[in-house]
């Protein structure tokens, strides 16, 4: 699927890592800006953390899930009420 055209999707996926988090994409990114932080050992890099995650629930993830939500409905409400957006 590419997170872009979030509209374009075929099939609603529930299983293997979407058990756990609804975005595993955007998860790992910030798992990885964090590990970035702990490598440069800086408290400053640290203030991207809260920017990123902010950008990406409003920018991406909002539209996203507006989107989803019309193309399947109450699966994909039932589906969010049982996973969580990050963890």
């Amino acid at each position: 699927m590419n997170p872009t055209k979030p509209g374009a999707a075929s099939s609603l996926v529930t299983g293997g890592v979407f058990r756990f988090t609804r975005n595993p994409m955007y998860l790992s990114l910030l798992l990885y800006l964090l590990a970035w932080t702990s490598y440069l050992s800086s408290w400053l890099a640290l203030l991207f953390v809260p920017v990123f995650v902010l950008y990406i629930n409003e920018l991406q993830i909002k539209p996203e899930e507006r989107a989803l939500s019309e193309l399947f409905g109450a699966e994909y409400a039932s589906y969010k009420a049982r996973v969580r957006r990050w963890l």
